[in-house]
């Protein structure tokens, strides 16, 4: 496995809906630092550790540990909805889906 690529997504996810890294540290209940050795690819981290990631971050283990884009959490029905609005909307929930998806995993 490509550590490096691992924390590359997992950077890109967590910064694609809005998480600062501390606040991702929270969620998952680890250290900042630790976090950040994840993103850079400098440590590796446990199968428990890593499914709370994919949890967190709404993406599959698949695409956390291969990259490959078709394993993405299929979006084609909620791409349909906002196909739909217009772009005043589509900036509300955009805004309103960033406030959201960390407490999601909360959830479960």
């Amino acid at each position: 496995m490509n550590y490096k690529e691992i924390g590359k997504r997992i950077r890109d996810e967590r910064e694609s809906i809005g998480l600062t890294r501390e606040r991702f540290a929270e969620l998952l209940e680890l250290s900042i630092n630790f976090v950040g050795q994840i993103e850079r690819g400098e440590k590796k981290m446990s199968l428990e550790t890593i499914t709370n990631i994919s949890d967190c971050l709404h993406v599959s283990l698949d695409y956390l540990i291969k990259g490959t884009p078709d394993s993405k959490i299929n979006t084609t029905k909620l791409q349909k909805l906002i196909s739909k609005c217009s772009k005043e909307e589509i900036s509300l929930i955009t805004d309103m889906l960033k406030s959201m998806l960390p407490h999601l995993k909360r959830l479960k």
